[in-house]
């Protein structure tokens, strides 16, 4: 099974083929790259033109095909040069998922200029923070982000605001309507590859978020790399007989589920539907019930979020009685796939197979993949690096590379990585080294080459010199079938340093204690791992933007005096 997985993977990579590996010198460091990759995005955008009249971006009753979206794209680029902003400048954008967002996002690459990604939940400060650090010549927002952005207005060098679907007109902003209206083609610029293409911030819970510098080069590595994944498991399926070698592939049908302000959603989905002349369906807001009637309703084939969003589509009462036959992809970044979760999107869609990505905002998107079969026999893997990335798993302490088999903190090196960080030359020396990577991630690799993320580095519990992962313990208690969601975290003991905690919110209609929940836990754990302390909480566990739960929130908030 694995002989097969080596060998499709090197022929898809050799000399001469559609994802050969090259060397480029980038930023004084050889790293590796895929010698067929464009340039740059707005080279990657200008192809989709050719997809002409198919739908492109849906947002309820609204449908808009490529061509009229590259009809606003180049109006709306128009608009930027005739307002002074040349390459290098920044254009950020603050609003919720709408079709503006992408529109908006390909008019700025198309011009050279960079993209600066809102956090869409943000407060006052924080967007006062975000912008006085990256100091763009525009901002497009929609209603709630103007409401904030007039809070803070004046503490802003002067920018100019265009506003999207607002309820009034307002003084000092552009409606969207105005700046669509020339369509015009323009000169194309020369777009550096090295140069920046966006800068995401870091969903950090603590201090200041991070602006991550994402390359033209880097994005462009993680959509081949996304199409190298693809391109893999079609040849694998094509050998196994379960598909014919000239069947064309289906046009991808992508749901939106998470923010567009991060990679997941933007880099992972969004681009690579895009250059596939795929469609994008964009929610308001996650939903669950909504997402099956939109899988039904527009012959979704992919559906991607952080991995609840699986875990409430398949467990919805609706789900039965929806036709989810055109679904071929369901699964998750952002965390990794509890292995219940696998085996149950395995046996529960009929026409669909896991699939997972590890990444992170500092490598443009995803670092490893894995789906079908492979996800299916080894559910607590995240999957091989992609072909550009060299890896090593090191001492954290020492930089020491560990014995295969062990674990320690990956490290990566490849096309994917960022730049650095905005304004941070510190921060950027301290993670990024002789073009590694330092991931943060505790990681093992196994004898086929397939990474297991066994948690964050400083998320790990530290119980009497015994390091507990917390996903591992989380995996288990997810495997219990009165459990909707869990996050385990450190607690602090006098005795033996820190101690395991775990916050649980219950399935609607089920019930269990603190006993119980020790007890599933001892038959998979070993006895230092199993949670002391354990919170039941009345409603969902809080997230941050990119769907991650709030460990020190929840941990700081709870009270040990309030375990069971």
């Amino acid at each position: 099974m694995y002989q097969e997985y080596k060998s499709a993977w090197a022929a898809l990579t050799a000399p001469g083929a559609d994802f050969e590996i090259t060397t480029t010198a980038v930023r004084g460091v050889d790293i590796r790259t895929y010698a067929n990759a464009v340039p740059n995005l707005r080279d990657a955008w200008a192809t989709t033109a050719a997809y002409g009249e198919r739908e492109y971006l849906i947002y309820e009753d609204e449908r808009l095909t490529y061509a009229q979206a590259h009809d606003h794209v180049n109006a709306f680029a128009n608009w930027l040069v005739a307002q002074g902003v040349a390459p290098g400048d920044r254009i950020a954008i603050a609003m919720r998922n709408y079709p503006e967002w992408l529109l908006s996002y390909w008019a700025t690459l198309s011009i050279g200029a960079t993209v600066v990604g809102m956090n869409a939940w943000w407060t006052g400060p924080e967007m006062l923070y975000a912008l006085n650090d990256s100091k763009p010549k525009v901002i497009i927002v929609d209603d709630e982000r103007l409401a904030t952005l007039n809070q803070i207005i004046e503490q802003l060098p002067a920018m100019q605001t265009v506003g999207v679907r607002l309820s009034s007109e307002q003084e000092r902003v552009t409606p969207w309507q105005n700046v669509i209206a020339n369509p015009a083609q323009r000169e194309a610029v020369a777009i550096d590859p090295d140069s920046d293409a966006c800068i995401f911030y870091t969903s950090g819970t603590t201090g200041n978020p991070k602006g991550a510098q994402l390359t033209h080069r880097g994005c462009v590595s993680n959509i081949w790399s996304l199409m190298f994944a693809g391109a893999l498991q079609r040849v694998l399926a094509v050998q196994k007989g379960l598909i014919e070698a000239d069947a064309e592939p289906p046009i991808p049908s992508a749901l939106v589920t998470t923010p567009l302000f991060h990679v997941t959603a933007n880099n992972c989905v969004a681009h690579g539907t895009t250059l596939a002349g795929g469609k994008l369906t964009h929610m308001y807001k996650w939903d669950a019930g909504l997402a099956l009637k939109l899988i039904e309703q527009e012959k979704i084939s992919a559906l991607s979020g952080v991995p609840v969003m699986a875990r409430e589509v398949i467990s919805h009462p609706d789900f039965a009685k929806t036709d989810t036959s055109s679904l071929l992809n369901l699964g998750g970044g952002g965390a990794q796939l509890q292995p219940d979760l696998v085996g149950k999107i395995d046996e529960q869609v009929a026409t669909a197979r896991p699939s997972t990505g590890y990444g992170m905002t500092e490598t443009c998107g995803i670092i490893t993949s894995i789906g079908a079969d492979y996800f299916v026999d080894k559910p607590a893997s995240c999957g091989p690096a992609m072909p550009v990335f060299e890896t090593k798993v090191v001492d954290p302490e020492s930089g020491a590379e560990r014995p295969k088999g062990d674990p320690g903190e990956l490290w990566v090196r490849g096309g994917h990585v960022i730049r650095g960080y905005l304004n941070r030359p510190e921060a950027t020396a301290e993670t990024i080294v002789d073009g590694w990577l330092k991931t943060g991630d505790m990681a093992r690799e196994d004898e086929d080459g397939f990474l297991y993320i066994v948690d964050r580095i400083k998320d790990m519990v530290l119980r009497g010199g015994e390091n507990i992962y917390c996903a591992e313990v989380e995996s288990a208690i997810f495997d219990h079938p009165a459990v909707a969601e869990c996050t385990v975290f450190g607690v602090a003991d006098d005795r033996l340093g820190e101690e395991v905690g775990v916050a649980i919110y219950l399935a609607p209609g089920q019930s269990t204690g603190a006993e119980d929940i020790r007890e599933h836990c001892a038959a998979r754990l070993a006895k230092f791992k199993i949670p002391r302390y354990i919170w039941f909480t009345d409603e969902a566990l809080p997230r941050n933007a990119s769907g991650k739960f709030l460990k020190r929130e929840l941990r700081d908030a709870l009270q040990v005096s309030d375990s069971h």
